[in-house]
């Protein structure tokens, strides 16, 4: 059975100014896939995420997310498309000025205006159930560890139940205790609602916990594609350097 595929990226480049980020990236992302991309700071995992999302246009290539090409899309087209893609941020991104409860009922009352009160507090209960946070539903951001604002986040993302799901940095400023529950989180949401997943991150921990496979960009290009094992294997002192912790 051929596997769906759910992104393809074709030949993407981008510069800003006269520095260039990406130089021709190729990668795609099968249905139910979770993939993990490395790579050094500074050298464009975030702009591909940002391409991926049509926060910023390629200057050639194709980005190709649930059959439809990102840069060809109209505002409108592309905000019917963003409801199929959740997008957990460094820092959870909740707003500050509601309890964990509003941040989860934003998001439904503004794309299901159908539902009623008793369901949207049904989902929300669901969705913080499957992320440990319910008895913090009350709760100010201000109040939240870092880890519980992770979890926060990714309860307010997967609310949706989005077909793709984009993490920048997940496990950035945890401790080791806590960035192995989320990465165990992200695991557990891959299986429960059968998401694909493009992962960013550092955290060699999470990428072998979390990732079917993982894709290296260096220099702007997809240097190598594999699974931890075959990756870890390799020679290549670039490739090698992230498995050396």
């Amino acid at each position: 059975m051929e596997k769906e595929n759910v992104i393809s990226i074709k030949h993407l480049k981008k510069s800003f100014g006269d520095f260039t980020v990406l130089n021709d990236v190729n990668m795609d992302i099968y249905r139910g896939e979770s993939v993990v991309l490395l790579g050094k700071s500074g050298t464009g995992k975030s702009v591909i995420l940002q391409n991926i999302v049509g926060l910023l246009k390629p200057d050639e290539g194709d980005v190709i997310v649930l059959k439809k090409n990102i840069p060809e899309l109209d505002e409108d087209e592309l905000l019917e498309l963003r409801k199929k893609i959740g997008f957990l941020f460094q820092s959870g991104a909740l707003y500050d000025s509601m309890t964990v409860r509003e941040n989860l009922e934003f998001p439904l009352r503004r794309h299901f205006k159908k539902l009623n009160d008793s369901e949207v507090n049904e989902l929300v209960e669901e969705a913080l159930e499957d992320v440990s946070l319910l008895p913090a539903i009350d709760k100010m951001p201000s109040e939240l560890s870092g880890g519980m604002k992770k979890r926060a986040g990714l309860a307010r993302t997967i609310i949706l139940q989005p077909e793709i799901m984009l993490y920048d940095e997940p496990t950035t400023g945890l401790d080791p205790a806590t960035s192995r529950e989320i990465s165990q989180l992200i695991l557990k949401m891959q299986e429960k609602f059968k998401v694909s997943s493009l992962i960013i991150t550092h955290d060699m921990d999470c990428t072998k916990l979390t990732s079917n496979k993982i894709a290296v960009l260096k220099e702007g290009k997809i240097a190598a594609t594999g699974n931890y094992e075959e990756l870890s294997k390799l020679n290549d002192p670039f490739i090698k350097s992230f498995f050396l912790f």
